[in-house]
């Protein structure tokens, strides 16, 4: 992108090393002098080593190729809150470049430094762009999630006391690091980067949407999953979850069992699967299922116990994907949609029971979502227990005329909301002109059954940028939906999809992308249950993919249409 020149100018007056080392005995002097190169105001380099593993599924930091692992912080200090606060960060550099950086966006509250690999988000977690030969930086986002021993669940979002940390965490920590690592980058290869890489999940993918607006000439390409991209009115959703599931049992943890999600997503596809024009348990005509289910259509007769939803069930149910309001009829966040992926474990850890001891079962939408609510999302912040039992009771007591009006609120000491250190600048009415000039593009998917961002609000998003951008759209964003797909690749769903291969293909060889065609990879048992081992073709939205051909099992008996 157009700074690149500006900033190669300033690279560091340091000896330049070879661009990929040929012998991993160099490359271990390579990173070993590492440390010696980046001197950047700042920065204190906290390590480096030269690490070659076999990638091994499932665990937290497979590594395919031989590479160079530094660690470091940027910006120590104090916060108002006492705590000590930096920008902690990873950047794994290696042997064998392909002259790409990936910034690897994190999830949740941020907090910690994920392993930066740049995993690409599909259901083969073994793919990641470190082995695909980038550079990749992953941070905590400004803050250590870590750092608060005695608040039970809330330790996480106590960062929330200090403005800058806030504000780091929704965009600063990434529009500091990103020139960073890229000097440093190019100090250890000696040559300047040639194409510049975004990715990130759920708020990861908000990181990306922030970066689309606040830094449109940093990144070639983003890849944009599942975004919380307004995740404070997405926290408020989860008060409106908790009061509606609660009401059910007086516990939100028993409030639906395993057998009702199943009867849910039973009854859902018996409306909506053959409309694609096969019955092969995934409704991929999303909207046309809107339209043709009714969950009162499950209600239990006179005398059913067994294969149907009492009625408390159903008001529930109705109840959380009308989504939050307040007592005017006023919308707070968006609506949901019916999807069979509600019956996944997924769907079920975030809203009702996450059956993990170090939460006491709560779903995620309580253990991790009622302390960001009060202490991030909320201005000012409130500090709440971090026991079950307090966190529940917060949400119970959410009120939705004077409480969730907090999260546009601020004050002399936190003079910006959570909306505006969180959401992406025009947001509500996006342009994205500014990216879309400096010749940026955006690979974007959502799953239907997504338990914690509504994909009503991503499409909402794209709908208003299609108004805005007109024919010109096609030329720099593509919008996947995926039908079955909770919250990350996963579930009822052909999981195993590479949108970022689809990228970087567009980026660097003008290919724009078009169907993608999914598996269902071998660790998916959701999956597998669901559908077997076939093969389908997500297509880019508004296009459905249709049964048009003769092997069921085959991506190539549907068409986009």
């Amino acid at each position: 992108m157009k700074f690149r020149q500006a900033l190669l100018a300033s690279l560091l007056a340091a000896p330049l090393l070879p661009v990929a080392a040929t012998e991993n005995v160099q490359a271990a002097a390579d990173c070993a002098a590492a440390a010696g190169l980046f001197q950047i105001e700042g920065l204190d380099v906290t390590g480096s080593e030269a690490v070659a593993r076999d990638a091994a599924i499932g665990r937290s930091d497979m590594s395919p190729v031989s590479h160079c692992a530094v660690q470091g912080k940027l910006d120590q200090r104090t916060g108002v809150d006492g705590q000590t606060y930096a920008i902690s960060f990873e950047l794994r550099l290696p042997e064998n470049w392909n002259g790409g950086f990936v910034h690897q966006f994190n999830g949740g509250n941020d907090g910690r430094v994920v392993p930066a690999l740049g995993q690409v988000l599909g259901g083969d977690r073994s793919q990641t762009a470190l082995g695909r030969g980038y550079a990749v930086v992953s941070s905590d986002a400004g803050h250590d999630g870590a750092a608060v021993k005695d608040a039970g669940l809330a330790g996480g979002a106590r960062f929330g006391f200090d403005p800058q940390a806030r504000r780091d965490y929704g965009y600063g920590a990434v529009a500091r690091l990103n020139p960073v690592a890229l000097q440093m980058i190019e100090a250890f290869y000696g040559q300047p980067v040639q194409r510049s890489y975004g990715l990130g999940s759920s708020n990861g993918g908000r990181h990306a949407m922030v970066a689309a607006e606040r830094m449109p000439d940093a990144f070639d390409g983003l890849l944009i999953a599942y975004p919380g991209f307004n995740l404070p009115k997405a926290a408020v959703q989860h008060a409106h979850d908790l009061q509606a599931l609660a009401a059910i049992s007086g516990d939100i943890r028993t409030s639906l069992s395993k057998d009702d999600t199943d009867v849910l997503a039973r009854g859902i596809l018996d409306a909506c699967d053959g409309l694609d024009g096969l019955k092969d348990g995934l409704a991929q005509d999303i909207d046309g299922c809107q339209k043709a289910f009714d969950v009162s259509a499950l209600a239990c007769k006179a005398g059913q116990e067994t294969g149907c939803l009492g009625q408390s069930k159903i008001d529930a149910l109705q109840t959380i994907l009308k989504g939050p309001h307040n007592s005017k009829g006023e919308q707070l966040y968006a609506p949901w949609v019916w999807d069979a992926g509600m019956a996944s474990s997924n769907w079920r850890m975030w809203r009702v029971n996450s059956e993990a001891e170090a939460f006491a079962n709560l779903p995620r939408i309580v253990a991790l979502g009622a302390p960001s609510l009060a202490q991030i999302f909320t201005t000012p912040p409130t500090r709440v227990e971090g026991s079950p039992e307090a966190l529940m009771a917060y949400l119970a007591a959410f009120n939705f005329d004077t409480d969730a009006p907090k999260i546009f609120a601020k004050t002399d000491e936190f003079p910006e909301s959570a909306m505006e250190f969180m959401t992406p600048p025009g947001a509500d009415n996006p342009d994205l002109t500014a990216f879309r000039a400096a010749g940026g593009k955006i690979v974007l998917f959502h799953g239907a059954g997504d338990p914690v961002f509504s994909i009503r609000d991503t499409d909402t998003w794209f709908e208003k940028l299609s108004a805005n951008k007109g024919a010109e759209l096609d030329g720099f964003i593509r919008y996947y939906r995926i039908a079955g797909m909770p919250h990350g690749a996963s579930g009822p769903t052909a999981d195993g999809f590479d949108f970022f291969a689809s990228l970087t293909d567009w980026v660097e060889k003008g290919e724009a992308p078009g169907a993608v065609i999914a598996s269902v990879t071998d660790g998916n048992k959701e999956g597998i249950a669901a559908l077997g081992k076939v093969t389908r073709k997500l297509c880019p939205h508004p296009q459905v993919a249709r049964y048009t051909g003769s092997d069921p099992a085959s991506a190539e008996s549907f068409t986009c249409q």
